[in-house]
């Protein structure tokens, strides 16, 4: 069995490192190859590109790099068609991969891992989802059905990052890990994997860690960066806003830097389901390009009143959150504030973040597996919802 993977940024690396190590438990001799990153070079895929050539948001930026994915895509297309995999597999990134897949398939089987947003913003995708992939992977438990009208196979998998992070987390462990007092209140600042969100966060989040500690000198901060350049950049913006308040920077360590938390300040996307996994509460912001905003509003592209996760999974605002202009230390501040001294408030959402966590946790990497090579086998399995 072959299968090529194109994934993008870490969280694509994440999952695709999961289903390989799944695929190859029921298919040893399975071989992988495509876009890929650390981990799943480590579990056993060729890199052809790295996970990092397609880690851009928003639509103003996509456009000044355009032509290089544009180039890069119709390198893979042909490096595919001439390895002839059994299937296709697109890990997120849906404006790279859905092209692609469309282009490969026929000459071979294609699955997209990851529903794109269509209930939040530019439904009309799902036209173009129905052209490129054979089977959606989804997993978020209310996106099968806005595929069954549109008579695309979907099937929900569940959140691998469900089954990885436990019910229970300690934060005095996590705070000796990092070299944290335990006796004084944490808050973790996650502006972004990308650097085009340091850049439209960075220097905000510098601004409230400012605001913070003027307010309370008792408060630690910790910031996990994804990779040294991103770090770099946060330095800056700190440098800028924050002098003299001490933010212990960590190259990864994310997981550590949200379990030793007492709450999280943090850009939306994958790091919210993280923080809401291992249970803490949260503040979420987001920012994109000017011109990215005024297409949003302007061509009513944005279909949903909420943007952050947790309060999409509850279908009501669990959370605080704040978008483009609202991004202000004068506003996040004070919602980090609330959380750290309202221990009802935090107990309530604990609870209703671990029912959420029990609907994700579905042993998602073999049920995708499962359906990757459900499909292969062509036995109808795999476009089961």
């Amino acid at each position: 069995m072959k299968v090529g993977l194109v994934a993008g940024e870490a969280s694509g690396d994440l999952l695709g490192a999961g289903l390989i190590g799944a695929i190859r438990a029921r298919v040893p001799d399975a071989r992988f190859a495509g876009v890929a990153g650390p981990r799943m070079v480590a579990a056993g895929c060729e890199a052809w590109a790295s996970t990092e050539r397609l880690s851009v948001m928003g639509l103003a930026e996509v456009v000044r790099v355009l032509p290089e994915l544009l180039r890069l895509r119709r390198h893979l297309v042909r490096r595919l068609l001439a390895w002839r995999p059994d299937v296709v597999v697109g890990i997120d990134s849906p404006d790279f991969n859905l092209g692609l897949e469309r282009q490969v398939r026929g000459s071979v089987r294609t699955v997209h891992y990851v529903s794109p947003s269509i209930w939040a913003w530019r439904p009309g995708r799902i036209r173009k989802i129905a052209r490129a992939a054979d089977l959606v992977l989804c997993l978020l438990p209310f996106e099968p059905e806005a595929y069954a009208n549109a008579g695309v196979a979907a099937r929900f998998v569940g959140h691998p990052l469900a089954d990885l992070i436990p019910g229970r987390s300690d934060p005095l462990a996590a705070r000796r890990a990092l070299q944290l007092e335990a006796g004084r209140p944490v808050v973790a600042v996650l502006p972004g994997s990308r650097a085009t969100e340091l850049r439209y966060l960075g220097e905000p989040f510098a601004g409230t860690i400012a605001w913070l500690a003027r307010r309370r000198p008792e408060l630690q901060f910790v910031a996990p960066m994804a990779r040294p350049d991103l770090g770099r950049l946060f330095e800056a913006a700190l440098a800028a806003r924050a002098a003299g308040v001490e933010v212990r920077l960590l190259e990864g360590r994310a997981w550590e830097a949200l379990t030793a938390a007492d709450v999280v300040l943090l850009a939306s996307g994958t790091a919210t389901l993280e923080a809401m996994l291992i249970k803490r509460p949260m503040v979420v912001a987001y920012r994109v390009a000017p011109f990215t905003r005024w297409l949003l509003r302007t061509l009513r592209l944005l279909k949903i009143n909420r943007f952050a996760l947790p309060n999409l999974l509850a279908g009501r605002d669990l959370v605080p959150e704040f978008l483009q202009e609202a991004v202000r230390p004068e506003r996040l501040g004070p919602a980090v504030l609330r959380w750290l001294d309202d221990d009802q408030a935090r107990g309530d959402l604990e609870e209703t973040f671990d029912r959420i966590h029990a609907q994700l946790r579905q042993d998602a990497n073999a049920r995708a597996a499962q359906a990757v090579i459900g499909l292969c086998a062509n036995d109808g399995s795999g476009g089961r919802s």
